[in-house]
């Protein structure tokens, strides 16, 4: 939503009465025994309830090569930039895991039918910052685009971040001053504070192969946040998760610009930690959510953790949610205490402990059975909830299926022979609770050129993962 001179809304509460979102960008992977034969494409999919195109996909912008796995995006600009009436929230930025490719896609022009823009090849990438796999894509306030990174070229873990030029989005170099972290993954900045915080993944080369345990025990797995000054560009402290803190994934301030707190997910310890500011100055970690593992039998391990592999929060600072795409459910957390977050809300949406399915818990805390599996339209759905994304004004839940190809093929390979889905959550946004639309159904397993691999969503408006808000006028404050 273009308004009030630049991109996106003043605050975090004034985009909560932005209007509802009627379209979606889907980056679309196509799965690894068929990727010599087409290219990743980007879909435009309407979700207007009005439309006689409801829940389709109307565009689909195929990528200039094949194999290149895009995966999140970001924008050009977004609320960081609203107060500068030159710039417009009007190409989305696709960086590519497995290529180190980006694409700049053209949505301005027509939303309903995005074109390509520019293509920066790898070599560009490689040349002038000596890094590869890039991942989160965030427009800053300069006007310029920061790409975190999660190796080097040739696979290696290596941490950190491009800098693209605005306006030709060429490669201006690297974001980090000469120190690198050891992983790379996800980033979130808080100028107010003048700080910046990143999280881990692991190295390419390991998990481009799939998920090994042994891969973890050899240390090519992050269990670590680096908090970064944002103004000297240096990397100034670390924080050790242990071993309750592996894969962190997805960090997440507070929307509020005030806020010196904020949530990472970590995926193989199946916690969340709220990371702060201490009366110190420095920056410390506490778990504040613990997703206990069930004990199973027909799985990969004995053990089966949730695998929080999305999270984010409301733009009011309300409620948590995240997935756990081992288990299968969407959990729904109150954060009014953010010490203490408490569940509201939680859905299973298949997974891999569903009734009827090879995996059998013989030990289960926190259910009494294992939940029933995922049926739309008279199908059964062998997928799990992974990405996630949040209507404007949190009363409507999005989510898809994909994770990473590799590691689809490996937990969920009727997914990748069938496809993704997407669907809908209805919230209650007063007490809390979730709720599954039955009218909304995305089959990616319907698409003309065959099942595809459906990641992140964004709203050509911008939504609450994308957008960061740089300062807070008093009379607005959350």
């Amino acid at each position: 939503m273009e308004c009030c001179g630049g991109p996106g809304y003043a605050t975090p509460l004034k985009a909560m009465s932005g209007p509802r979102e009627k379209l979606v960008y889907i980056p679309c992977i196509i799965p690894p025994d068929d990727r010599h034969r087409r290219a990743d494409y980007l879909a435009t999919v309407d979700i207007d309830p009005q439309s006689s195109y409801y829940c389709q996909v109307i565009h689909r912008l195929p990528m200039t090569y094949k194999g290149d796995e895009v995966h999140h995006t970001g924008w050009n600009a977004c609320s960081s930039c609203h107060g500068d009436s030159s710039k417009a929230r009007n190409r989305l930025i696709m960086p590519c895991l497995n290529s180190d490719r980006i694409y700049v896609v053209d949505t301005g022009t027509d939303e309903r039918a995005p074109r390509m823009h520019k293509v920066v090849e790898p070599s560009e990438v490689h040349t002038k910052t000596g890094l590869g796999a890039p991942h989160t894509s965030h427009c800053l306030g300069s006007g310029q685009i920061m790409i975190s990174c999660m190796g080097d070229p040739d696979g290696n873990n290596k941490g950190g971040f491009i800098l693209l030029d605005g306006e030709d989005f060429s490669v201006v170099g690297n974001w980090e001053r000469a120190v690198n972290s050891s992983f790379g993954y996800d980033f979130w900045y808080q100028p107010l504070h003048n700080v910046m915080v990143s999280s881990e993944w692991g190295a390419p080369k390991a998990w481009r192969t799939g998920f090994n345990p042994e891969h973890v025990e050899k240390g090519l797995y992050g269990r670590h946040v680096h908090v970064w000054d944002w103004t000297t560009h240096e990397h100034i402290q670390t924080l050790d998760l242990g071993e309750e803190g592996y894969l962190p994934l997805e960090i997440r301030f507070l929307h509020d610009p005030t806020a010196i707190e904020g949530y990472v997910g970590c995926a193989l310890s199946s916690n969340i930690f709220r990371f702060f500011r201490t009366e110190s100055g420095l920056w410390d970690a506490e778990k504040v959510i613990d997703i206990p593992s069930k004990t199973v039998e027909g799985w990969a391990l004995p053990e089966m953790p949730g695998l929080i592999t999305d999270i984010l929060l409301s733009l009011d600072d309300k409620y948590l949610y995240f997935s756990n795409w081992a288990h299968g459910d969407i959990r729904q957390y109150d954060i009014t205490n953010t010490r203490k977050p408490r569940l509201v809300g939680q859905l299973f949406l298949g997974g891999s402990i569903c009734k009827g399915g090879p995996v059998k818990v013989t030990r289960d805390t926190e259910l009494k059975e294992q939940p029933e599996p995922l049926v739309m339209n008279g199908k059964q759905m062998n997928v799990s909830p992974q990405m996630i994304q949040l209507s404007l004004d949190g009363k409507r839940l999005y989510a898809t299926t994909s994770l990473y190809s590799a590691w689809d093929k490996q937990f969920y390979p009727d997914m990748v022979k069938n496809g993704c889905i997407m669907v809908q959550i209805d919230i209650d946004t007063v007490n809390g609770g979730l709720t599954l639309n039955k009218d909304f159904l995305v089959d990616f397993g319907q698409e003309p050129g065959g099942a595809v691999l459906a990641h992140e969503i964004r709203y050509p408006g911008g939504d609450c993962t994308s957008d960061i808000w740089l300062h807070q006028p008093a009379q607005n404050k959350l």
